[in-house]
């Protein structure tokens, strides 16, 4: 038998972690909340954990670009449920994060209870996203084809897109990564076809328009 639940909270304010890992401590079988307050410190963590549970991930802190942060995490450790924590709670970032692979949303103005009802529903297996908000469909063309290009990347092809957009070069990537420069070259290939790019600067441009606060929605 597991000996308990381990979170990861990345979020740089100290405060909010704090109530974070309360809310999680009242959901009761915790093995270990790790904390990161930057987004360098959340990717070291999950690769250091093998067993980590859930991510509570803040969308803005140090070294994540919006939803950029989020596809990042999930090229590291796909099986692991990403739970987007914000406090730009609109539904345009709500269905974006989930359609790029969040297991859910909790708002930073949610209660408590909220919070626990979100994370225990995420650890049954089921997608977490707040109650009664109509989510709509994405608006902007652009958008839509870029997340749906993002969908067909597999997990190797997605993190080394996350290390593209932090500027590491191909023999950086294959070092972190642990196969050889060839090897990466083919995913930055595959990449780039799959986003419709030509090079690793225009892949990293068009990853960016994701991490984009939207604008509100027009009339």
């Amino acid at each position: 038998m597991p000996a308990g639940h381990s979170f990861v909270i990345a979020d740089d304010h100290p405060l909010f972690r704090g109530a974070l890992k309360e809310a999680l401590a009242g959901i009761g079988d915790v093995a270990a909340i790790h904390e990161a307050g930057d987004f360098e410190s959340a990717k070291a963590l999950l690769l250091a954990n093998e067993d980590v549970d859930l991510v509570l991930l803040d969308l803005s802190m140090p070294g994540a670009s919006g939803l950029s942060g989020l596809i990042s995490l999930r090229g590291i450790h796909p099986t692991v449920p990403v739970v987007v924590v914000s406090a730009h709670d609109d539904p345009v970032t709500i269905r974006r994060a989930l359609d790029l692979g969040a297991s859910g949303f909790i708002s930073k103005s949610a209660s408590m209870d909220d919070i626990r009802g979100a994370v225990s529903a995420v650890l049954a297996g089921d997608i977490a996203a707040p109650v009664g908000m109509e989510l709509g469909v994405e608006r902007d063309p652009e958008i839509s084809d870029l997340i749906r290009r993002l969908q067909t990347l597999t997990p190797q092809q997605t993190r080394v897109l996350g290390m593209l957009a932090e500027g590491l070069l191909n023999k950086q990537i294959a070092y972190e990564l642990g196969v050889s420069e060839a090897t990466i070259k083919a995913h930055v290939s595959a990449v780039l076809q799959k986003l419709g790019v030509d090079s690793r600067t225009q892949a990293v441009i068009r990853l960016s328009r994701i991490g984009d606060d939207p604008l509100p929605a027009m009339g």
